[in-house]
């Protein structure tokens, strides 16, 4: 099961990527004379687009006019160019977004409510699955708003490192393995799982054992390569993570 705490070799890799990956999408999009501006500002659109759409319909909006709001905040952000306020010394990235989209729900949902989603500017991109169908099946909607938001934020990140897991591991070779052992990932093995497993992949039980803790290790590593992206040192990494698992715990 995927933990609080790493082994003490993945230190020197952490410190690696995260010089290399902090804060870089959300400071590009950011920065409107870069060329790869739009490029970033969709790829956080496509991330945090249905922790933002959840937190709006907790809030009491219907899934047509939550579904105008999400996409006009992405909008407002592009327009008055909000993400170049949006630094490391802000603190959490997922705090400075979701406090951006409180203003914006507080200040300006009555206008956005009457435009048509955007004021006829084309939709920003999203996943039709990532709306009211995936929000209705969710577990979790009797929360407060903000607690649906960070809980919906949690697992984004988590999802986003699994898919980048199950990516290696197709490259390299090996999807069926990742098909087998995939729910230990996040989740203990019942009594008889392994050798279940070990059967059905021709590898002893030791070697399944052996297998699933390296998947849940390079896991953990994906996971905090997510979390990188959003916190504002490397020290807040390991606090950030254990808050997260809390939160998909719940």
């Amino acid at each position: 099961m995927l933990s609080g705490h790493e082994d003490s070799d993945a230190k020197p890799a952490r410190q690696n990527w995260f010089a290399t990956t902090h804060w870089t999408v959300v400071i590009t999009a950011g920065d409107l004379a870069s060329p790869e501006a739009a490029e970033a500002l969709e790829n956080l659109c496509r991330l945090y687009w249905h922790p933002l759409f959840a937190y709006i319909r907790r809030k009491g909006h219907n899934p047509e006019d939550a579904e105008d709001l999400t996409q006009a905040f992405f909008a407002q952000l592009l327009e008055k160019n909000s993400l170049a306020r949006a630094t490391p010394s802000r603190g959490r990235f997922r705090s400075f977004l979701l406090t951006s989209l409180q203003n914006f729900l507080t200040h300006e949902w009555e206008r956005a409510r009457a435009a048509k989603r955007g004021g006829g500017k084309p939709l920003l991109p999203w996943d039709e699955l990532s709306g009211e169908s995936r929000y209705a099946l969710e577990p979790g909607l009797d929360l407060p708003p903000d607690k649906i938001f960070e809980q919906r934020w949690a697992a984004t990140l988590f999802q986003k490192a699994l898919a980048g897991l199950q990516k290696e591991m197709s490259s390299a070779g090996n999807t069926e393995l990742f098909n087998r052992l995939k729910q230990f990932l996040s989740a203990e093995s019942h009594p008889g799982a392994y050798a279940e497993a070990a059967a059905g992949l021709g590898m002893t039980q030791g070697a399944v054992g052996v297998a699933v803790h390296r998947l849940r290790q390079r896991y953990g590593e994906l996971v905090r390569a997510e979390i990188a992206h959003t916190v504002a040192n490397p020290a807040e990494i390991e606090d950030e993570m254990r808050y997260l698992i809390q939160l998909m715990s719940t």
